[in-house]
């Protein structure tokens, strides 16, 4: 091609150049990286459920909540079409970046109190953090009661399955 023809072939860029017709660049549509496009909004609910799954996964935590809601939730899971509530005995803040976590625990008889609240705040955070990307900044965690090996549970396994 003799450099008239490529100079018909070349079209105007907006920033004051030339480039040829078959180098053309392709600019962005959109403004910007497809990440940076719109907001994602995280429930507390959400939150409160994959901390209460992380928090039950660990070993010595017998259950969550108090006395009182372990016995409404109790009730409540006896009711046809009713579930078991992952979210007892667990309250999430969540913010745009950054959530804060109250989680309320039964432990069972024997274990070491003190180890088994740091691996439920392990647990939790490194879920919720994994799962949403939000920045954990607390878990605060109440031990309300033991579960002695004596003790029968308040939430007898149903009669019929």
């Amino acid at each position: 091609m003799t450099e008239a023809a490529a100079e018909q072939h070349r079209t105007q860029v907006p920033d004051g150049g030339t480039e040829s017709l078959g180098t053309r660049r392709t600019t962005k549509r959109g403004g910007g990286e497809p990440a940076t496009r719109g907001r994602t909004t995280i429930a507390d609910g959400v939150v409160e459920k994959i901390a209460g799954l992380a928090a039950r996964d660990v070993l010595g935590v017998h259950a969550m909540g108090s006395g009182l809601s372990r016995t409404f939730g109790a009730v409540r899971d006896r009711v046809p079409g009713g579930s078991k509530s992952v979210t007892r005995g667990v309250k999430a803040e969540v913010g745009e970046v950054q959530t804060a976590l109250d989680l309320e625990i039964v432990v069972d008889y024997g274990v070491a109190i003190a180890d088994v609240a740091q691996a439920v705040r392990e647990n939790v955070i490194a879920a919720v953090e994994r799962m949403t990307g939000l920045e954990v900044v607390e878990v605060n965690i109440a031990v309300s009661d033991v579960k002695l090996p004596d003790e029968e549970d308040e939430e007898p396994e149903p009669r019929i399955q």
